[in-house]
């Protein structure tokens, strides 16, 4: 369990953090959409003895707040995590992130490739963006578009509906929004989210560069039955890569960070940094 708290504050917004563990490596946790740090509870316990973990509850999530009228920007990223590593005297580390949050580990690869050890992706988003994702976020025309039907679940119904008649998006997809937009609070989480991190994009070649020329041990882990995040989608990127683990387990979406553990701890003992 993570028993000791911080907070990163920058320009009146404020990022959370719980750290657990007690190894000498340094892992750096980004959870998934509607999650919070506790979600990783379960690398506490099988990792605690090798890390010391830090898990973060991303902005619009738990007790991370993003004030700012203005979206989230790399540079915004790069500013929090130099407060972070210098408040926590930390060198170098390894990262791991979970559908949106592998989008905050993708970041911070990028913006900090000579500290980045290892990075374990499960699921993530931000290798691919979804044409539904993207059309929700620019321009501004269907951004308002998507506002309102996030703020009136009648019309967000009737989308949902049509889309699914016309079979234009995978009925486990559609059933996995509706779950994630079942309430005022769930449907403005995904508005926030979806547009203030709209400028967390990545090119796929860009990043393969990164990866091979620093020799960064680089691991995907997706599940066999996951509608959200497909193998598929993963191969591209991984084909850019000149060494890569790639592991398909017997997960959807929302179990994949429980489910994952065994081979993230098999990729750990094989590939220590």
């Amino acid at each position: 369990m993570f028993v000791t708290a911080s907070y990163i504050n920058y320009q009146g917004n404020r990022l959370h953090c719980a750290k657990a563990g007690n190894g000498a490596r340094v892992l750096l946790l980004f959870h998934g959409f509607g999650q919070h740090h506790r979600v990783f509870d379960s690398w506490v316990e099988a990792l605690g003895h090798q890390y010391t973990l830090y898990s973060f509850d991303l902005f619009f999530h738990g007790q991370s707040h993003w004030h700012s009228r203005e979206a989230l920007e790399k540079t915004d990223w790069q500013e929090i995590m130099t407060l972070f590593f210098k408040q926590e005297s930390i060198t170098d580390f390894e990262l791991a992130g979970f559908s949106m949050g592998g989008k905050f580990a993708l970041a911070t690869l990028e913006l900090f490739p000579t500290k980045v050890k290892k990075i374990t992706l499960l699921a993530p988003d931000g290798i691919k963006t979804s044409f539904w994702y993207s059309l929700a976020t620019y321009p501004i025309a269907t951004r308002s578009l998507f506002k309102s039907m996030i703020l009136h679940p009648k019309r967000l119904l009737w989308l949902t509906k049509f889309l699914s008649a016309l079979h234009l998006v995978d009925s486990g997809l559609l059933r996995f929004a509706e779950h994630q937009m079942n309430t005022e609070e769930k449907r403005r989480r995904v508005y926030f989210t979806w547009v203030y991190f709209r400028h967390l994009k990545f090119d796929q070649k860009h990043l393969a560069g990164i990866i091979n020329q620093h020799a960064i041990s680089f691991t995907i882990v997706v599940g066999r039955y996951d509608k959200i995040i497909t193998a598929a989608n993963m191969q591209p990127f991984l084909s850019k890569l000149k060494e890569k683990e790639f592991f398909l387990i017997e997960a959807g979406h929302n179990d994949l960070i429980d489910k994952s553990i065994h081979v993230v701890i098999k990729s750990q003992n094989d590939n220590p940094s």
